[in-house]
């Protein structure tokens, strides 16, 4: 069966730990993620969901593997933009490793289905929520990447 793939591999000059606390963390993502919320207890199995500065869910699902500060694993479904509902759920990865003096973060967002509307939106949101990121650890600065996702 065909799938969607979006793979993104950035490199951030600080620790696992200090990124794991900001993709976690919800005050911390608040400034990199254009307001969203973040809502989880980050363990295996337990629900997750982002939420509008309003309190409207954008997208939710299930922790499917957690090991601070190295890997992510989210079962994902976007439910804000009814063209997404065909996609169902997506499968997210995100994985921390020390390079150097700095961490390599790598995500792997994927749908079980070809042309996957919103494996084509993420990949336009990803490098722009990853970028605010990296200028946020690196600087303490978020806003270096232009638009809103």
């Amino acid at each position: 069966m065909a799938k969607s793939t979006f793979v993104y591999v950035t490199y951030i000059r600080s620790t696992p730990q200090k990124v794991w606390e900001a993709l976690t963390t919800p005050e911390f993502a608040r400034q990199y993620w254009y307001d969203m919320h973040i809502d989880s207890d980050w363990k295996t199995g337990s629900p997750w969901k982002m939420l509008f500065p309003d309190g409207r869910v954008a997208d939710h699902g299930i922790v499917l593997e957690a090991d601070p500060p190295r890997r992510l694993v989210l079962r994902w479904r976007n439910v804000w933009k009814p063209e997404f509902a065909e996609d169902g759920e997506t499968l997210c990865t995100i994985t921390l490793e020390p390079a150097d003096s700095a961490v390599k973060l790598q995500i792997v967002h994927e749908a079980e289905r070809e042309n996957s509307g919103l494996i084509q939106a993420v990949a336009r949101g990803w490098p722009r929520i990853l970028s605010n990121l990296k200028s946020l650890l690196e600087t303490g600065d978020p806003r270096c990447a232009p638009g809103h996702h």
